[in-house]
């Protein structure tokens, strides 16, 4: 089974929070991007690059290449998955990849969706995909830092 340490839904992905704050917080050594977008995206992969430690791995895998390689890792590594929104950790678990904790750091306010923490923002897409989630067993964990007291996210749906 691969060693998963944390997944977290972050629609910047990874920044200096995510590639410092958090991997040094895990002891991460690999980040495994899942996004169909940024796994085509060299320019945003370079840019993610530039924020992670050198002792730190990246991945940037489509949703269907995560699902496809996750159980050949290595037990060696200690993985952070790291993805844009929970439509795509539903797809993940659905899919056979063993997470059963969320943490939701970041999805930015746009026109439809109705702030609930200071860093989230949901439409009714989001709360139905993340209380399916929920339905599947997966912990979700509200917080921005490690430091933070996670809040359990169904209770502000």
């Amino acid at each position: 089974m691969p060693n998963i340490l944390w997944t977290r839904v972050d629609n910047r992905l990874v920044h200096g929070q995510v590639g410092v704050t958090w991997v040094n917080w895990l002891g991460a050594n690999l980040i495994v991007v899942a996004n169909d977008e940024v796994a085509e995206d060299e320019v945003q992969q370079s840019l993610m690059d530039m924020v992670v430690p050198s002792t730190v791995g990246t991945r940037y895998f489509t949703i269907q290449k995560t699902i496809d390689v996750i159980h050949k890792a290595s037990d060696a590594q200690k993985i952070f998955i790291v993805c844009k929104n929970p439509q795509d950790v539903l797809r993940l678990v659905k899919g056979g990849v063993p997470i059963d904790k969320v943490n939701i750091g970041n999805m930015h306010y746009s026109e439809g969706k109705k702030q609930i923490s200071p860093t989230v923002s949901v439409d009714e897409n989001d709360i139905n995909t993340l209380k399916e989630l929920d339905k599947l067993g997966v912990k979700l964990d509200l917080r921005g830092v490690p430091e933070d007291k996670g809040v359990n996210l169904i209770e502000l749906l």
